[in-house]
């Protein structure tokens, strides 16, 4: 997909987000911190919207801007873990959550795909991320107790050319509360 076709996309679909009413202001907030400082990056608040989804409404500041992939992973640990014989920040959390066992990473809104693919995360040139994501093939109760990972880089929603979008290295980690 055409890389100013997708960030229109974004704009558009964050600020239709924006302009809706949302079935709970509450929701779960989420502690994002950068997985090299340590240090708080600020919060996510993820509800439920009208039984149609999930929806991610970022306060985050601090990161890159531009797209970076955003994803569910299946383990709630934003730890350093062993691959391959490299410590790789945030790796406790395991990879995409696919509870289908798809072994497939494709569009947000396809169910062919991880259930963890998320939209693109929007930063502003500020580094400051603050437009709501929508994802419909999300139920709350199912991620409860995941991890919500930024990457470095933006996500073409395919394995090809690059596996799981491209999204590169894990910038910024947090656990949805259970």
């Amino acid at each position: 997909m055409n890389k100013h076709l997708l960030t229109s996309l974004v704009g558009s679909i964050s600020l239709t987000l924006s302009a809706a009413s949302f079935a709970s202001e509450d929701g779960l907030a989420v502690t994002m911190n950068d997985l090299k400082s340590g240090q708080s990056m600020g919060t996510i608040m993820v509800s439920s919207y009208d039984d149609d989804g999930v929806v991610f409404k970022p306060n985050l500041t601090g990161l890159t801007p531009g797209l970076h992939g955003f994803h569910i992973h299946q383990n709630g640990d934003c730890s350093v873990a062993m691959k391959d014989g490299e410590k790789v920040l945030g790796g406790a959390a395991g990879g995409h959550f696919d509870p289908e066992k798809t072994d497939k990473h494709d569009m947000p809104w396809s169910e062919k795909g991880h259930e963890g693919d998320l939209p693109a995360l929007f930063v502003d040139n500020d580094g400051s991320a603050l437009h709501p994501v929508f994802a419909p093939e999300l139920e709350l109760d199912d991620i409860q107790g995941k991890a919500i990972m930024i990457h470095a880089d933006g996500d073409n929603y395919s394995d090809s050319p690059e596996p799981l979008g491209g999204g590169g290295a894990r910038v910024a980690c947090g656990v949805i509360p259970e």
